[in-house]
């Protein structure tokens, strides 16, 4: 059983990362070979995996090495760092992570384990804390509906404008504008957005607002000088226009600041971050996005909703457009198919654990320490320009500029520095101290001053928000807000969540095509260094050479996974990753004058994401049809390409194909694309097969996305944090992104940002950091080669009882297979949903359901799963289909049975009026494993008509609780 240079025994050394990594032993692996006819991972890989794509190497990685030693490793990067004081703001805050929220949530696998909540039943606590995160965005914004998180303030915007021209259907202005005061990092990747969707920008002062003919307008509240604009005469010139007002506002600023609600914005959004989430970097945070209910048909992401399950009682799900890229593809409003659901989590604790009594007592604390550094400074005689402020002061220093700047770097300070006017700016945080003002002052002015510190934060009485923009009405008066401030009762209002979600802490999720494998803790220890949370993404480059030298490590190990020259690491998401991808080679096409390059051919197969990604990069659609087998029927891509061949801009394609098969004449469509002067654009969902036997670049792909929440270990954190890397050939590299503020290290020419940090969300870059090096070159092929392992020997299990979907050669599946339950439903009127839902009874998460095809499971066990698992899960199927033949017998009918029925809850089984025609251990036990340890779901199966017809995004009314 040889894999290279070792044997598998020998690589499964207990003192290697890769023995705890792949979930089988020698013994196990031995017989699922056995059971799947291979004498070998490397026989079964040749039956595999065609060769024409092998590599003929190893890959150009080092050996792995244990845990300690890859962490020491990492750890003398981190120490690279420098943690200074950060007052530079431009919406990255100092923040206070409350014990309590790290150690139970962010550090707690029960929490970022979990996967999306397309299952609700089984995922009630993330879902009643996004319906919570949208509550409080609610409130504090003035608005009527709240979405439940997007991927970063900046994004936020660039989706805000496009909703805004979307929603005004009488304008037919093309012009956005953007206030000067908006963060440059946002008004880079507005422009971004813009530019291939046909619209212009121009940033302007407000007052030049109404010489302008818009479509919308973005304006920062705070802006970024710190001043505090009362919005209201600007909204009503867009509104007089039919135009849309859009304010990015600092959510802690809005709990003493009028809503913009309140002066009439019709779309709010913004960074939670400084609600208890660490800087990182520059992230992963939570956007959030707020509008008015009539443009709820048009939000961007997901959005949380009230239903009913079939006993009549609440219960919370996803609604409206949740995979609307699925449904409208090309049409979608977004190609957004994520959120940022973990740090929106620790926001809204953050939010419950203080309340809004405690939230507002920080919040003018930081402003009377503003207001305190104002008066000294100008008594010290400099000129602070600011009428009006929150938290962020801009200081005019002229001659004293330069001195000043070198006094802050010895003291280890980081201002927001302007030399071109010589000005300083100031944001200050919740974890300013009066002892801070008292040195920045002393910084700025260099005068020892003797004045009594504390005695004048104390004695502050002026207030630098204008009386007119106070906030007047309340926020957060919901119970949930105001009932768990001591850390016993927060403690356990977090466990009382985390009970009502399956996590891969209690099972194994084999949902095809999101790779839910081991999140192991040592790759995850990292991200709660103090080297690596509290450094601010646009920090002085002498700051963050860890960062650097440890983002460049991943690039190169990266590069080396792939085949590709470069690697952006800039995009927060896969989806952004598609769109940077395609945009690089919409921007290489331009540069050769191929403007009339315009054409994405796609398979009908693909993610919806790439159809929606393709139309927000200006592209059009045209759809390649799949033959039976489920690969890219050539006779149909021969036809298009010969017909549009000089307007064909790219393929996108996902490589072993969506339907878990590597396609043999993969390397002649590239050449075939090749040939017309197009571009191959390789999907990465599929990447965890490759890693080690093939790469991207080898097979002809141009750009292809890195889902680093998928094959390289970054958990999916209950649908988000996600990373989405791009690598590309060289004649693509000047076309990455790029960044306003602080430059990207690798990139010449700027290629427009995407994301709002120049790294994406560089703190849990680690993750993958730890993956990679732990594994090495010889454990990656081996995980992969698992993969495979793990995945045959299910679809071997099954078959007898399955009809599965689709094989490739020698009969064999890549990592995933696809379940064919359309048969069932024909022949018993049993559904791929009824079984999903049963499947929680044995006290699992539903594979991937009707994608890619309806009606059927996509099932991807990953090669963190022991046989023991595995078997347990393929017992479980196995027994479901003996019961829907009971159905089919006639012994139970359509609408009385297990399936029908399930899930079931607690409540079912306290029933007294149970009259079903099969007993309660059989409705809850019905396996030896739920026997011993019973995932209950909390809430019975839900109705979604409901919840769409009668949408409900708050929490609910204070009467439920006094009835309870």
């Amino acid at each position: 059983m040889t894999t290279g240079s070792k044997t598998l025994l020998q690589l499964q050394n207990h003192d290697e990362f890769l023995y705890r990594h792949i979930g089988s032993k020698e013994a196990d692996i031995q017989a699922m070979l056995t059971t799947s006819g291979a004498e070998s991972l490397e026989d079964l890989v040749q039956q595999i995996v065609p060769d024409s794509i092998r590599l003929k190497e190893e890959l150009a990685l080092a050996e792995g090495v244990p845990e300690s030693v890859a962490l020491n490793e990492l750890h003398a990067m981190a120490r690279q760092n420098i943690i200074c004081k950060n007052y530079i703001g431009m919406g990255y805050h100092d923040t206070k992570v409350p014990n309590v929220i790290l150690r139970n949530v962010l550090e707690n696998p029960g929490w970022y384990t979990a996967y999306t909540p397309y299952q609700p039943e089984i995922a009630q606590g993330r879902l009643e804390a996004l319906l919570n995160f949208q509550q409080m965005i609610i409130d504090l914004t003035g608005m009527e509906m709240a979405n439940a998180s997007l991927l970063d303030e900046a994004t936020a915007a660039a989706e805000a404008m496009a909703m805004a021209k979307r929603s005004v259907r009488k304008n037919k202005s093309q012009l956005f504008f953007v206030d000067e005061n908006v963060l440059p990092q946002t008004l880079d990747v507005v422009k971004t957005r813009a530019e291939f969707f046909g619209f212009d920008v121009v940033s302007a002062p407000l007052a030049e607002l109404h010489q302008h003919d818009v479509f919308g307008a973005l304006f920062q509240y705070p802006g970024l000088n710190g001043e505090v604009p009362d919005l209201g005469p600007f909204i009503q010139q867009l509104h007089d226009r039919d135009a849309i007002a859009i304010v990015a506002a600092d959510l802690l600023s809005l709990t003493l600041l009028k809503s913009p609600g309140e002066m009439g914005a019709d779309i709010v959004l913004g960074n939670a971050q400084r609600f208890g989430v660490p800087m990182g970097f520059g992230g992963p945070h939570a956007a959030f996005f707020a509008t008015l209910d009539k443009y709820k048909r048009s939000i961007p992401g997901r959005i949380i909703g009230v239903s009913i399950d079939s006993r009549g009682n609440r219960a919370l799900r996803m609604a409206l457009q949740t995979r609307e890229q699925h449904i409208r593809r090309e049409k979608a409003n977004s190609n957004i198919c994520t959120a940022q659901v973990l740090l929106a989590n620790m926001a809204v604790f953050y939010g419950i654990y203080h309340g809004p009594d405690g939230i507002k007592d920080i919040a003018a604390r930081i402003h009377r320490l503003t207001t305190l550094l104002a008066n000294k400074l100008r008594t010290s005689g400099l000129t602070v320009l600011n009428q009006s402020s929150f938290d962020t002061l801009t200081v005019q220093m002229d001659a004293t500029f330069e001195a000043a700047v070198e006094r802050a770097k010895a003291a280890q300070i980081n201002f927001r520095v302007n030399p071109d006017n010589q000005q300083i700016g100031i944001s200050l945080h919740e974890k300013t101290t009066a002892e801070d003002v008292k040195e920045i002052v002393t910084v700025l002015t260099n005068d020892q001053n003797d004045w009594d510190i504390y005695q004048s934060d104390q004695s502050v009485t002026a207030n630098l928000i204008p009386e007119s923009m106070i906030r007047t009405s309340l926020f957060m008066t919901h119970p949930v807000f105001n009932s768990h401030h001591s850390e016993t009762e927060m403690m356990r209002y977090l466990r009382l969540l985390e009970g009502k979600d399956l996590a891969l802490n209690q099972a194994m999720i084999s949902l095809g095509s999101c790779t839910m494998k081991l999140n192991a803790a040592a790759e995850m220890m990292p991200v709660s260094w103090p080297e690596f949370a509290d450094i601010h993404p646009f920090a002085p480059a002498e700051q963050t050479r860890g960062y650097l030298a440890m983002i460049t490590s991943l690039e190169d190990m990266l590069k080396a996974i792939t085949g590709f020259d470069a690697v952006s690491i800039q995009p927060n998401s896969g989806a952004q990753g598609e769109y940077t991808g395609l945009l690089a080679i919409q921007k290489y096409h331009q540069s050769r004058g191929d403007f009339h390059r315009n054409i994405c051919l796609i398979p009908s197969s693909a993610h919806g994401t790439n159809p929606a990604s393709a139309q927000m990069a200006g592209l059009k659609v045209v759809v390649v049809k799949c033959d039976e087998n489920g690969n890219v029927d050539r006779a149909d891509l021969d036809q298009k390409v010969d017909q549009l061949k000089d307007q064909i801009s790219c393929l996108m394609m996902t490589y072993p194909s969506t339907h878990g098969v590597y396609e043999d004449g993969v390397k002649e469509i590239c050449e075939l694309i090749h040939s017309v002067g197009a571009q191959v654009y390789m999907d990465g969902a599929n990447l965890n097969a490759q890693v080690g036997l093939t790469r991207p670049a080898d097979i002809g792909a141009d750009v292809s996305h890195m889902n680093l929440h998928k094959t390289f270990a970054i958990p999916h954190g209950g649908g988000g944090p996600g990373m989405g890397p791009i690598g590309v050939r060289t004649h693509l590299a000047p076309f990455l992104p790029g960044h306003s503020v602080n430059p990207v290290h690798n990139v010449g020419i700027h290629g427009g940002a995407v994301s709002a940090a120049p790294y994406g969300s560089a703190s849990i870059l680690p993750i993958s950091w730890m993956y990679i090096r732990m594994l090495g070159k010889q454990g990656l092929k081996v995980s992969t080669q698992m993969a495979l392992l793990n995945a045959n020997y299910l679809k071997d299990r099954l078959k007898e009882h399955y009809p599965i979907l689709y094989t490739g050669r020698n009969d064999r599946v890549a990592h995933e297979c696809i379940v064919d339950l359309r048969p069932l439903k024909n022949e018993t009127g049993i559904t791929e949903v009824d079984i999903a839902k049963r499947l929680m009874d044995y006290g699992f998460h539903a594979p991937t359901m009707s994608f890619p095809v309806a009606g059927t499971f996509m099932i991807e066990p990953t090669e963190s799963e022991s046989k023991k698992e595995i078997d347990r899960f393929a017992d479980a199927m196995i027994a479901i289909k003996k019961e829907i033949n009971q159905v089919k017998n006639g012994v139970w009918t359509l609408t009385d049975n297990p399936l029908v029925n399930a899930p079931h809850s607690q409540a079912d089984l306290m029933d007294q009026n149970w009259s079903h025609s099969y007993s309660r251990e059989q409705a809850a036990f019905p396996s030896t494993h739920s026997k011993v340890f019973k995932f209950w779901p909390s809430v019975n199966r839900i109705d979604d008509v409901y919840g769409d017809r009668n949408l409900i995004c708050t929490c609910p009314p204070v009467s439920d609780y006094e009835e309870a």
